[in-house]
C-alpha cells in the first residue's frame, strides 16, 4: 500500500478499502498526474460516463460510484489488470531519471520552495482565479515533468473563487459553493504519530490554528494550509475562505499565514529548501520567517539572517501597474506584525515597515509587499521581455540615481504546461511527429519535426478539432441556459449552433476593462455583418468572469449578453458561463483564432494564447506581454504600433478599426481561401509556423529549465556560500555594509582628465574614499546606450595614490574613441564578491 493511500485509508475511513484493488484506485485518483496523463481517464469513464464528462475529478468518481460498481469493475480481471499496470507505469515514471537528474544531479540544489496565492492543477481542486494560479499549476506540473525538486506551498480555500451564471437580464451572478476536503484530490498531512499536522500562527491577541494538506502532482507536491479548524472560532475560521475575497485585513490575515505558516509548515515537515520562489509578493513574509528560522538555529541578529538568506530567495513580479501590488497601513501592519518585529526578528517596528517603504522616515507610506519581496530576495524577475522593462520603470524608486535599465529585473518569460493544455488530436499528431516523450527533455528538435506534417494531416487535424468543440459547447450552452431558466425552444437551438466548418474566433479572459473585452464590439452593426457574411461567415465564443467588485468588469460583461441574445446575432455567436479551467482546456483546443486586446503594457505576459499554440489556433493580439517577443508576420496576426497608450478612448476606436480591417481584409479571406483539395494552403502554413516556433518556445518546459538554470541552481549555491559556518559570510556582508553606511557620505570626486589617443579616450579620475576600503567600492566609466544598444560600464583601475590625500587615488580606464569624451562621467557603485548590485546595496556616486 502507497503512503498516500494509507493516509487517504485513515481519513476517509467510510470508503470501500476493503475491496480489493481500491488502494490501487485510490493512488491513481489521488495523483494529479491525471490531470495531464490521460492513460487513466478510461478506467474513470467505465466507472461512471456521465459524472466523469461533468467533473473530470477521478476522486469524486471514486467516492461516488457505489460499492457495488466498485466490486463489479475490480472483478473484471481486464479492468483489475489495466489498473494495475497503470499503478506500475505511473512508479516507473517516476523513479526514472529525468532532466534534471541528467543534467544537474550533482548541483547543490535539494529543494525549491515554491510560495503562491492560487494553484491551478484541475478544475477539480478549484483554489485558482486566472493567470497567476495557471502559471504556478503549470510551472509544478513541468518540474515533475523535468524532475526538478520543486514542491509548492498555498492555501485551501472552503470556497475558492467565485462561480459564474448569468441571469435573464445579462448580469453575472457570483456563487460561492463549499469545496468540501473530502471530495478534493488532497490529503491531510499526519505525524508519525497519526496525529494531523497542525500548525499555530499568532496572530494580535490570539493564536489561529491551521490544518495541512498535500496534494501529490506527479514528482512534486504541493502543501496547503486551511484555517477551518475546530479550534479556532468562526470569523478565524473563515480566514481562508475565499480566494481574493474581504478588505485589506483579511488580505493581510491571508498573506501572513501562507508566508509565516508556510515556512513553518516546511520546517515541522523537516524540509530544508535552498530556494524559495516568490509567485508575486502575496507571500512575502516568507522572507521574514525563513530569516527567523535561521537567526533560531544560528544565534545571528536580523540583519545577518536576512543577508543570508536573501541569497537563496527569488521573487517573481507578475504586476504592470504599481496600484497591483497589495499595500497595508502601518497602522494594521503594527497590529498584526508589531509584536512578531520586536519578539521574535528582534527590530524595531520602524525597521520593519521599512523593508516595505520607498522612503523609511515617511510615517505616512503604505507598507508594499512587492518592496518588501524585493529587500528579502536575490534576484527579481518579470514575467516576459516587456513585463521586465515595465517593473524596471515601477521599482526605480527604490533605486534612486540609477539608470533604469539597470533596475535589478531580469526576466523569465512564462509558459504553458502543453500536455494540460493539447487536445487528444493533437497529442496524437506530435506525438507521431517528435514522441511521445517530448515534453520531458529539451526542446530544440519539436520545431524541425511538427515541420515535417503535411497540410492535409495539419488540415484533417484542425477539422477534428473544430467539430470536437462545437459538440462542446453545444452541450455547454444547453446545460448553462436550462440552468438559467430558458424556454425548451431556445434550449434545443442551442443544441444545433454554430457549424464546425465556419471560422471560430475566440476571447476568453478575466473581463477587466483593462484587458479591452469590447473593442471587438466597439462598432455592434459591423461586428454583425462581419459574423453574417453568407460567404464567408464567422462564429464568436466569449467566455470570462469579472471579480465581484468590478462593476466596471460586469458591465462589460452585460454588453455583450445584450448583443448575443439579439436575434440577428444568437445563430453565431455565444457566451459561455463559469470560465474554468475545464471550459478553458476545450476552448483553446478548438477556436481558429485566439483574440487578445489588452491595453499596452497592463498585460505582464498572458498565457491563454500560448495554451492555443499546440492545438493549432493563431494569434491575434496586441503587442503586449508574450506577444511583443513572440509576434512575426508569419505566425499570427498583431494589433497597435508597439507604443503605450494610457486610456485614450481616441486610440481604443483606432485599434477597433484596425482589428476589423485585418478580420475582413485578411483573416477571414485567408481561412476561407481554398485550393482543389478544400485545403486553406496560406492558413495551414501560418499555424505550422506558429506550432512550430512558437509552441516549444513558451512551453512551462522551457520555462522551468531556464528558472532552474538561471536562477535556482546560483541561487543555491549563493545560499550555501552564505549561510555556512553559522552565516559567517553573511556576518562579513553585514560587516562591508556598514562599512558603506558609516564612510559613504564623505566620498568625492576631484578633478578628471581625459586625452584621445589615436582610437582610444584616455580618462583619469581623483576618486576620494577617505576612510573607506578601496576593496569596497568599484570606480566604473559609464556612459548611456545610444540606439538600442548597451550602455558602457568600464572598470576604472587605480593608477596611482594621490600625494598628501589620505584615501585618495587616481583611477583610470581606456575605452575606444567612437564616442565624444563627453558623454562619459565616472561614477563609484558598491562592490562585494557575489553581492548582487544593486539590489542589495543602491548606493551611487556620480562625477556629474
Amino acid at each position: 500500500m502507497s503512503k498516500s493511500t494509507h493516509v487517504c485509508n485513515q481519513v476517509y475511513s467510510l470508503l470501500p478499502a476493503e475491496i480489493e484493488g481500491f488502494d490501487a484506485l485510490a493512488e491513481l485518483a489521488l495523483d494529479m498526474r491525471w490531470s495531464w496523463n490521460h492513460a487513466a481517464d478510461e478506467l474513470w469513464r467505465q466507472l461512471d460516463p456521465d459524472l466523469w464528462g461533468l467533473t473530470h475529478n477521478p476522486w469524486g468518481v471514486l467516492q461516488t460510484v457505489s460499492r457495488d460498481r466498485l466490486q463489479h469493475m475490480l472483478a473484471d480481471p481486464v479492468f483489475h489488470k489495466n489498473v494495475d499496470a497503470l499503478v506500475q507505469a505511473k512508479n516507473d515514471a517516476a523513479a526514472a531519471p529525468a532532466w534534471f537528474q541528467q543534467y544537474h544531479a550533482q548541483e547543490p540544489l535539494s529543494c525549491v520552495a515554491y510560495f503562491s496565492m492560487e494553484f491551478m492543477l484541475s478544475e477539480a481542486l478549484p483554489i485558482y482565479s486566472g493567470g497567476l494560479g495557471n502559471v504556478a499549476g503549470d510551472q509544478l506540473k513541468a518540474a515533475s515533468d523535468l524532475g526538478v525538486p520543486v514542491c509548492g506551498v498555498g492555501l485551501l480555500y472552503q470556497q475558492g473563487y467565485f462561480r459564474q451564471a448569468i441571469d435573464k437580464d445579462g448580469a453575472q451572478q457570483a456563487l460561492f459553493p463549499y469545496n468540501d476536503p473530502g471530495q478534493l484530490p488532497i490529503t491531510p498531512l499526519r505525524r508519525s504519530n497519526g496525529d494531523w499536522l497542525r500548525l499555530e500562527v499568532a496572530l494580535p491577541g490570539y493564536s489561529v490554528w491551521l490544518r495541512a494538506w498535500q496534494v501529490q502532482v506527479g514528482r512534486t507536491r504541493l502543501y496547503l494550509l486551511d484555517s477551518n479548524d475546530a479550534a479556532n472560532p468562526p470569523i478565524h475560521r473563515g480566514i481562508t475562505s475565499e480566494l481574493y475575497g474581504g478588505g485589506p485585513e483579511l488580505r493581510l490575515q491571508q498573506e501572513l499565514l501562507l508566508g509565516i505558516g508556510g515556512w513553518r509548515l516546511l520546517t515541522a515537515l523537516g524540509i530544508h529548501p535552498e530556494v524559495c520562489h516568490l509567485n508575486e509578493g502575496h507571500a512575502a513574509f516568507a522572507v521574514l520567517e525563513r530569516a527567523r528560522t535561521f537567526m533560531e538555529e544560528t544565534g545571528r541578529p536580523f540583519d545577518v539572517a536576512l543577508t543570508s538568506t536573501r541569497a537563496g530567495n527569488l521573487f517573481s513580479t507578475h504586476t504592470a501597474v504599481a496600484a497591483g501590488f497589495d499595500r497595508f497601513t502601518p497602522a494594521l501592519v503594527e497590529q498584526y506584525l508589531g509584536r512578531y518585529a520586536q519578539e521574535k526578528l528582534g527590530i524595531s517596528l520602524r525597521d520593519l515597515l521599512a523593508l516595505g517603504r520607498q522612503n523609511p522616515d515617511d510615517s505616512s507610506e503604505t507598507f508594499n509587499m512587492a518592496y518588501l519581496a524585493i529587500r528579502g530576495s536575490g534576484a527579481i524577475n518579470g514575467v516576459s521581455r516587456l513585463h521586465a522593462s515595465v517593473s524596471r520603470h515601477l521599482f526605480a524608486p527604490l533605486f534612486p540615481r540609477w539608470p533604469v535599465r539597470e533596475v535589478p529585473v531580469t526576466h523569465v518569460t512564462n509558459g504553458v504546461h502543453v500536455p494540460s493544455w493539447d487536445s487528444a488530436a493533437a497529442d496524437d499528431l506530435w506525438t507521431q511527429a517528435a514522441g511521445k516523450d517530448r515534453w520531458l527533455r529539451t526542446t530544440e528538435t519539436l520545431e524541425q519535426d511538427i515541420r515535417r506534417v503535411s497540410d492535409a494531416r495539419l488540415w484533417q487535424f484542425r477539422t477534428v478539432a473544430s467539430t470536437s468543440f462545437v459538440e462542446y459547447a453545444r452541450r455547454h450552452l444547453a446545460r448553462q441556459l436550462t440552468a438559467a431558466g430558458a424556454s425548451p425552444e431556445v434550449i434545443d437551438e442551442a443544441k444545433h449552433l454554430f457549424d464546425p466548418n465556419t471560422l471560430i474566433l475566440g476571447f476568453a479572459r478575466r473581463f477587466a476593462t483593462y484587458k479591452r473585452p469590447n473593442l471587438l464590439l466597439h462598432d455592434p452593426e459591423r461586428l454583425l455583418r462581419l459574423l453574417t457574411n453568407p460567404e464567408r461567415p464567422v462564429q464568436l465564443v466569449l467566455a470570462g468572469k469579472a471579480h465581484p467588485a468590478d462593476q466596471a468588469g460586469q458591465t462589460l460583461i452585460q454588453e455583450w449578453i445584450r448583443f448575443i441574445r439579439r436575434p440577428d446575432v444568437r445563430p453565431h455567436a455565444i457566451f459561455l458561463s463559469d470560465y474554468d479551467m475545464l471550459l478553458t482546456e476545450h476552448l483553446v483546443q478548438g477556436v481558429d483564432v485566439w483574440l487578445n486586446t489588452p491595453r499596452r503594457p497592463w498585460e505582464a505576459c498572458g498565457t491563454s494564447g500560448m495554451k492555443v499554440l499546440v492545438n493549432g489556433g493563431i494569434n491575434i493580439s496586441e503587442l503586449d506581454g508574450w506577444w511583443a517577443e513572440a509576434y512575426t508576420p508569419k505566425v499570427g496576426w498583431a494589433l497597435g504600433d508597439g507604443q503605450e497608450h494610457n486610456d485614450d478612448p481616441v486610440w481604443d476606436a483606432a485599434e477597433a478599426e484596425a482589428l476589423y480591417r485585418l478580420l475582413e481584409q485578411e483573416v477571414v479571406p485567408e481561412f476561407y481561401t481554398r485550393d482543389v483539395e478544400g485545403i486553406p494552403r496560406a492558413w495551414v502554413t501560418r499555424m505550422r509556423e506558429s506550432m512550430a516556433r512558437l509552441a516549444p518556445r513558451f512551453s512551462a518546459n522551457r520555462t522551468v529549465r531556464e528558472y532552474t538554470e538561471q536562477h535556482y541552481l546560483p541561487a543555491a549555491a549563493l545560499y550555501r556560500r552564505r549561510a555556512a559556518d553559522q552565516g559567517a559570510v553573511g556576518r562579513q556582508v553585514v560587516d562591508w555594509q556598514r562599512a558603506l553606511e558609516q564612510h559613504w557620505g564623505t566620498l568625492r570626486f576631484g578633478q578628471a582628465t581625459v586625452q584621445t589617443q589615436g582610437e582610444q579616450h584616455m580618462f583619469e579620475v581623483e576618486v576620494y574614499l577617505n576612510h573607506l576600503d578601496p576593496k569596497a567600492v568599484r570606480v566604473e566609466l559609464y556612459a548611456d546606450e545610444i540606439g538600442g544598444g548597451d550602455s558602457v560600464r568600464q572598470k576604472m583601475t587605480p593608477v596611482r595614490p594621490l600625494a598628501g590625500a589620505a584615501g585618495g587615488y587616481i583611477y583610470g580606464a581606456a575605452v575606444p574613441a567612437d564616442r565624444p569624451p563627453a558623454d562619459y562621467t565616472a561614477r563609484v557603485i558598491p562592490h562585494y564578491n557575489s553581492v548582487a548590485i544593486p539590489l542589495e546595496n543602491a548606493r551611487i556616486l556620480w562625477q556629474r
